[in-house]
């Protein structure tokens, strides 16, 4: 990583199930990310202010309930609202893998599935940070 990202990563719904993204949490930070956990039962309101408020460089969304078509598209919405629209979405859980083209047709960057490695999970959120970081540069 080019330096030190922060990332909140966030429950939202009423989806009570939180080991998933307690064990993503503590991989991000030991990948040499800052993690915000928000917990549990997070409004896509709560998640983009937490955001906004961290100054996070990205979010990353775990949903176990069925709800993801409707709460990620929803975060990625109040993101832009608030003036965030620059954070990465990514996230994680039951996703049937025919969700996922809408998922990343509302902006979500990537979609992990259960079962898929932690290393794959942090390289890819370092590259993309990393990427997006250049772009910006090469803007500015």
């Amino acid at each position: 990583m080019e330096h030190r990202y922060r990332v909140v990563v966030a429950k939202t719904g009423l989806d009570g199930h939180d080991r998933g993204v307690k064990v993503i949490a503590r991989a991000l930070r030991d990948a040499g990310f800052e993690v915000i956990y928000t917990g549990l039962f997070q409004t896509p309101e709560q998640v983009a202010a937490a955001v906004v408020q961290e100054d996070a460089d990205a979010v990353g969304l775990s949903v176990l309930s069925g709800a993801h078509l409707t709460l990620f598209p929803r975060v990625i919405a109040e993101l832009a609202a608030q003036g965030r629209d620059d954070a990465l979405v990514f996230g994680g859980g039951i996703i049937p893998e025919a969700d996922v083209p809408a998922l990343e047709a509302a902006g979500v960057a990537a979609v992990f599935s259960p079962g898929t490695s932690i290393d794959t999970i942090t390289d890819w959120l370092a590259a993309a940070l990393d990427e997006r970081e250049r772009r910006l540069e090469a803007h500015a």
